[in-house]
């Protein structure tokens, strides 16, 4: 790894992280990056989550930091994304490389497609739904959101913002300190696979953490509004280029 290399990676990482932890999408920048560097698809993708768990550890820091913490039903949808991340993980170890470039690319399209028609609502605007009923779908969902973590990761953040808005009616501050949390947990069985079966490219994956934890920490502490349109429309624009080479090269 040149200097080059470190600088883009630690660039990116903090982008990564900050988008992340403001609504989500951060690792369509990361993943493709660490692939065009010359990673395997399938260690790209594993890499990536060790950036991922140090960027929540951060993420969810700096929520606490603030007064905002995880409670009792976190902890319940985060056991639930773990058992499906396991599921997630094994079949993104199993897969092609060629054919998960093509997976990714798609999904990439799809979440930009959402980045640019999807606004979140203002926070307080509806009472919360937190009934048994809106907890057993909740976290009946939450599985297999998290095999799909496990699996690609990319994209994961609007799924579960999508989800908790939905379901719950959750504030965007609350969501985005449930979302970092149920993340982070559910990246600890995804790595353990990954680790186990020695996808994991440690140098590439520490100094992208660096920039992913730092990212995160900044942006868990100043604000939940995800209408930067400068960082939005930086996004949107790399992640068609990405995808597109991602799925003619």
């Amino acid at each position: 790894m040149d200097f080059f290399e470190v600088v883009l990676i630690l660039a990116v990482g903090l982008v990564a992280g900050a988008i992340n932890t403001l609504a989500g999408g951060g690792s369509l920048l990361s993943l493709p990056i660490l692939i065009f560097l010359g990673l395997p698809p399938a260690v790209a993708n594993a890499t990536n989550r060790v950036a991922i768990f140090s960027q929540n550890i951060f993420a969810v820091a700096g929520f606490k930091s603030k007064g905002i913490a995880a409670f009792k039903y976190s902890i319940v949808l985060g056991i639930s994304a773990l058992l499906g991340a396991i599921i997630g993980a094994k079949i993104a170890v199993d897969i092609k490389g060629e054919l998960f470039n093509k997976i990714l690319a798609v999904i990439m399209i799809v979440v930009v497609l959402l980045t640019v028609s999807g606004k979140a609502k203002p926070n307080g605007i509806n009472k919360e739904i937190t009934n048994l009923s809106s907890k057993w779908i909740g976290t009946t969902v939450f599985f297999f959101i998290g095999i799909y973590g496990g699996f690609i990761q990319a994209g994961v953040g609007f799924l579960i913002i999508a989800s908790l808005s939905g379901i719950h009616r959750f504030s965007l501050v609350k969501t985005n300190s449930i979302k970092v949390f149920v993340v982070l947990i559910y990246t600890i069985a995804a790595l353990i696979v990954f680790i186990y079966e020695g996808k994991v490219n440690w140098l590439y994956g520490i100094v992208l953490a660096v920039g992913n934890s730092t990212g995160a920490w900044f942006a868990s502490r100043w604000s939940v509004d995800k209408g930067d349109k400068a960082i939005k429309i930086f996004l949107v624009v790399t992640v068609i280029a990405l995808a597109i080479k991602l799925w003619l090269f």
